[in-house]
């Protein structure tokens, strides 16, 4: 035992003096973003193995990839998610996932596999979610998808699968399976009694873009599937429907046969088949009598909504197109080359919600749409409509949302939206727009959302958007906005976004109180105008209390800037602000003294060189700094900065060459920190930031191992984390010396100790036990059940039963307790001791050398000297059986010192007097236990 103890310190001073290197947080290909590990665009060839086990995503997308392999993933117990899309992996090996006994979702597209062999996903028992689109897979072997019973995904899309065969290996394994995405692979045939003959827990089913010349369905099997995709856009081979019986896809709610080539009566067979279930139907790119098709499809009493798109129809269109379309509500005509609607075309259908018209020929807005007037939704997006009339939308009175984006319209009128009053979303954003003309002054008072970026609009005037007093979010970004008025927002009470970036506004526009009228405003963005910063006798914002959000970047100005003190004046509540690249050279101390609740500042690309930790008193709640690009020469403005809610830095490409334990302890919440692209000093001064780098579990470093040395010279373009820090360690020499000496002299004054004073220490160490147990009893004062406690080696057990018991208990009637007799049963055995001694009047000890050597024995005689020591009772009565050799009563020294005070017997020399000898023992029992009472004093011959 002394020599493992021994073991065990060597090796606890080793790695005092020589630690264990520890895996930190600062990964070597990756970063960890919402607790998921990105290792995206890395270049990797292989899986890192530095992944915390704690992610619960794993991004490995557009990588190097080639092959997944059983060893390549460590044990991620909490794995939910994993993305191995655009590799290049040709090959995964049995079991390759197993270590991810969690995982939910997997994304292997864009790969090279062609073949998924025995037990590939073994393991992935939870799986729910599979994707393995756009690879090259022609094989699947019979226990590919054994372990995936909890699958409700599977998109295996755009590959080279060719027999319905294969689809009874997939299918037999998945009970759950709920979509199956075969879009893009080669099948020419799907007959049924080739996959199963039970019925499918499938919901929807994706066949569109194979080449199917036969569709053949001959039992029930498709009883819960609502979506079914057949079209081929891009084919050109007739497809042979089969279905035995119509009603085997009777639940069918959602049908695409975009590009199908049927027959009529194959097309018809079809829609009875789905005939009282239809409600959506996809009819794009197809080869039959249009007319035809549009008559058929809308005579399903139950189908609403229809799709007809890229078919070309041009002028197609006339007054009895869409005749038998009289139960439709949405219906989508987008990418039809459509010049012209007859005025009559829509007569027939009342109950039109939604008409999609987008991505056509269109001129103007269609007098067709006029006779809509249930139309709650139109697009007419991506025309060729080069103005708007005020009679356009006027009989469209439950619209509530308009695009009219990517046209050419270059004015609006006053009355163009007059009759709009439930509109809430108007899109108008990349059209010739010059002037609004008065468009919303009083129109549109439920509109919420209005789309005007992306036009020639240079001017804001007074009350432009009075009668928009719903209105929530304004987008005017990319125009050419220069001049805004003091009443430009008027009326804008309830708007809470705003956007103005790429416009032309200088501090002139700011100045006029244009903002003022924006009470409610949350966001407001003004990036890359013109606006130079300058003091202001009235700050532009006073009136933004509600602002959280300041997008205030990239300011198209020449010279340095400086941030006046009162820009920020009024923006209590502001919790983001950005004024990255703006050539700003000094921010005031004071100049977030107006901001007491942000949480995010960049105030990177600027050329800022030194910063003040004064700056930052006032937003003690600063989350996210980012300082990259400000030519900062230290960080020491950290120490002193009171950050101490700083979970995120960013503070790249700047001159600082360390990084100092100060700074990094100054920032006890910080979360991630990234120091890329510094010029870091490979020397002494960055000895604690490497450690720290490597052996944090807090902190994530990004790209910490990429980190390269600019000084000194002989280290210049090596990595920081290479750096070999033991020469600036001091000298272990002598402190190696020193310890090892003092390990030495420790154990000589020990082995010396115990060779020479064993006796002592043994003394020593029931003494300690002795008085541990006295300070737990000493206070109670506990009633005498017991005349005497017999304290006793079992070897003298005879004398005690056979002459001390009938003795003291038969004759003279005491009350004795006994350890083999009395003893409570259960409790431990010092418990019951400790009891026995404190419930006695006295302690009788009948001693014998193997009472000495005994280690019950010598806690007993132990706790009741310290009884008779600390309580000055005379409570102790020793026995002696057999004459003692002094040096055997030397462990018991203080007790021998007392034996002149105290009653002792020997019963060896009571032989010829044994009377005598129970007549003085029952007196020292009779004597009371004050010290000042009767004594009997007997003499122990010492023996050599």
């Amino acid at each position: 035992m002394g020599f493992c103890k021994l073991n065990m310190f060597f090796l606890l001073m080793f790695m005092i003096y020589f630690p264990v290197p520890v895996s930190g947080f600062s990964l070597q290909s990756c970063t960890v973003s919402i607790n998921t590990a990105v290792c995206v665009k890395k270049r990797l060839t292989a899986i890192p193995k530095d992944v915390p086990p704690t992610v619960t995503g794993f991004d490995l997308s557009v990588n190097r990839l080639t092959r997944i392999q059983q060893s390549d993933f460590p044990p991620l117990p909490l794995l939910l998610f994993m993305d191995l899309n655009r590799n290049k992996i040709s090959e995964i090996d049995p079991g390759a996932f197993r270590t991810l006994t969690s995982l939910r979702r997997l994304n292997l597209n864009n790969n090279k596999v062609i073949k998924l062999g025995e037990r590939v996903f073994d393991g992935l028992n939870n799986l729910t979610v599979l994707r393995i689109n756009y690879n090259q897979i022609k094989v699947l072997s019979s226990t590919s998808f054994q372990s995936l019973t909890k699958l409700e995904v599977l998109d295996i899309s755009h590959n080279k699968l060719q027999k319905s065969a294969d689809l009874e290996l997939i299918l037999h394994h998945m009970p759950q399976l709920q979509e199956l995405v075969l879009r893009g692979n080669s099948l020419k045939a799907f007959n049924s009694w080739e996959i199963t003959n039970r019925s499918l827990a499938l919901h929807i089913l994706d066949l569109t873009l194979n080449p199917l010349k036969d569709f053949k369905v001959t039992s029930d099997i498709f009883q819960n599937l609502t979506r079914l995709k057949l079209g081929n856009p891009k084919g050109n081979e007739q497809t042979i429907w089969d279905v035995k019986n119509h009603t085997f896809l009777s639940r069918v709610s959602n049908l695409d046969i975009s590009g199908l080539i049927m027959t009529l009566d194959d097309m018809k067979s079809l829609l009875e088949a789905v005939t009282s279930s239809l409600t959506s139907l996809r009819m794009n790119s197809m080869k039959l009598n249009h007319s035809q098709l549009i008559n058929m499809s809308c005579s399903l009493p139950t189908m609403f909504i229809l799709q007809f798109q890229f078919n070309k129809l041009k002028n197609k269109i006339d007054s009895y197109f869409f005749k038998s379309c009289v139960h439709l509500t949405e219906l989508d005509l987008a990418n039809n080359y459509i010049e012209h609607i007859p005025e009559n075309a829509f007569m027939t259908l009342k109950d039109l919600k939604v008409l999609i018209l987008s991505n056509n020929k269109l001129s103007s807005v269609p007098n067709a749409t006029r006779t809509l007037q249930n139309l709650i939704e139109l697009d007419l997006s991506s025309n060729n409509i080069g103005s708007v009339t005020c009679m356009d939308f006027s009989n469209n009175v439950k619209l509530k949302e308009l695009a009219l984006k990517n046209n050419s319209i270059q004015t609006l009128s006053d009355c163009v939206f007059k009759n709009l009053l439930q509109l809430q979303v108007l899109r108008l954003q990349s059209n010739q727009l010059i002037q609004l003309n008065k468009a919303f002054e009083k129109n549109l008072p439920n509109l919420k959302r209005l789309y005007l970026n992306g036009n020639k609009l240079k001017k804001i005037s007074a009350k432009e958007f009075a009668g928009l007093r719903s209105l929530q979010n304004l987008t005017l970004h990319q125009n050419q906005i220069k001049d805004l008025v003091e009443d430009s927002f008027v009326g804008l009470t309830n708007l809470t976004d705003i956007n103005l970036q790429t416009n032309c506004l200088t501090m002139k526009a700011l100045k006029t109180g244009a903002f003022n009228a924006l009470i409610n405003l949350r966001s407001l963005d003004l990036t890359s105008n013109h606006i130079k910063f300058e003091p202001l006798s009235h700050p532009p914002f006073s009136n933004l209390s509600r602002l959280e959000r300041l997008f205030f970047m990239g300011q198209h100005l020449n010279g340095n800037q400086h941030l006046s003190i009162n820009s920020l004046q009024g923006l209590n509540n502001l919790l983001y602000f950005n004024a990255r690249k703006n050539h700003l050279t000094n921010l005031d101390n004071d100049t977030f003294t107006y901001t007491p609740k942000l949480e995010y500042l960049d105030i990177g690309s600027n050329d800022l060189k030194t910063l003040s930790s004064q700056l930052f008193a006032p937003i003690k709640n600063l989350k996210n700094l980012y300082i990259h690009r400000t030519a900062l020469h230290s960080l020491d403005f950290f120490i002193e900065a009171n950050l101490t809610k700083l979970e995120f830095l960013e503070g790249r490409h700047n001159q600082y060459s360390v990084i100092t334990e100060k700074v990094i302890k100054s920032l006890p919440s910080l979360l991630f920190v990234d120091f890329t692209y510094i010029s870091f000093s490979c020397d002494c001064d960055n000895v604690w930031f490497i450690n720290w780098t490597r052996a944090n579990k807090q902190t994530q470093v990004n790209d910490a191992y990429n980190y390269s040395c600019n000084y000194p010279d002989n280290f210049k373009g090596k990595k920081l984390l290479d750096f070999d820090i033991t020469s600036c360690l001091p000298d272990k020499g002598f402190i190696h010396f020193a310890s090892t000496t003092g390990v030495i002299l420790f154990f000589l004054v020990i082995s010396f100790t115990y060779h020479f004073m064993r006796s002592h220490l043994y003394y020593a160490y029931h003494l300690i036990w002795a008085w541990l147990f006295d300070s737990r009893y000493k206070n109670k004062q506990a009633s005498h059940r017991y005349d005497a406690f017999i304290s006793y080696n079992s070897n003298d057990e005879p004398w005690v039963i056979e002459q001390l018991l009938p003795r003291l208990e038969g004759e003279q009637g005491w009350r004795l307790c006994l350890h083999h007799r009395d003893f409570e049963p259960g409790r431990s055995i010092i418990d019951n001791i400790t009891d026995a001694i404190y419930s006695s009047r006295k302690t009788i000890c009948v001693i014998s050398q193997r009472y000495l050597r005994s280690e019950w024995c010598s806690r007993e005689v132990q706790t009741a000297s310290f009884r008779l020591f600390d309580e000055q009772e005379d409570v102790l009565i020793l026995i002696f059986l057999e004459d003692i050799p002094t040096y055997m009563l030397s462990p018991y020294h203080r007790m021998r010192k007392l034996l002149k005070k105290q009653t002792y017997l020997n019963w060896s020399r009571a032989a010829d007097q044994p009377d005598v000898f129970w007549e003085n023992l029952r007196k020292a029992l009779q004597t009371g236990n004050k010290p000042d009472g009767e004594k009997l004093l007997l003499t122990v011959i010492e023996t050599q």
